[in-house]
């Protein structure tokens, strides 16, 4: 509730955060470090949960959604973290759209070969749009 949010990549204000995700190169769960950018990092939902069917590459909100998702929707839900509604809410959050944040974060295309048609209102793309244009004379992505 307190919590500060720092957006850094300086590694020794990374050092001092209580949780760090998608930056800092490291996943350590123990340490609340959340990140996928290591070549070594290989996590899937099926290997961080293995009762789940999901086997795309998680990005660092997969990750989080991973580690903490079932707590915060039982907290939401007011219902038991193992409980069916959580279970079945948990599911089809992930597999309707964390799974799709982790594939194209990670560069996974969603169809081998020609696509049959155009997405033009993903996630990604409204994301996008918040961003400024190329040609922008003001480039500060921190303007609310």
């Amino acid at each position: 509730q307190d919590a500060e949010i720092v957006r850094t990549r300086d590694p020794q204000l990374l050092a001092q955060c209580d949780v760090v995700v998608d930056v800092g190169g490291e996943y350590d769960p123990g340490r609340h470090r959340y990140d996928h950018h290591q070549r070594s990092f290989t996590a899937s939902m099926r290997s961080l949960r293995p009762d789940k069917p999901w086997s795309t590459r998680l990005s660092s909100a997969g990750l989080v959604y991973g580690h903490f998702g079932p707590e915060i929707l039982a907290g939401l839900l007011g219902q038991p973290q193992d409980g069916p509604e959580v279970t079945a809410l948990y599911d089809k959050m992930y597999e309707n759209f964390v799974e799709e944040i982790d594939a194209i974060d990670n560069g996974i295309a969603q169809a081998e070969g020609e696509p049959r048609y155009a997405l033009t209102t993903t996630l990604s793309a409204r994301v996008g749009h918040l961003n400024p244009r190329w040609n922008d004379p003001d480039q500060d992505t921190e303007v609310g």
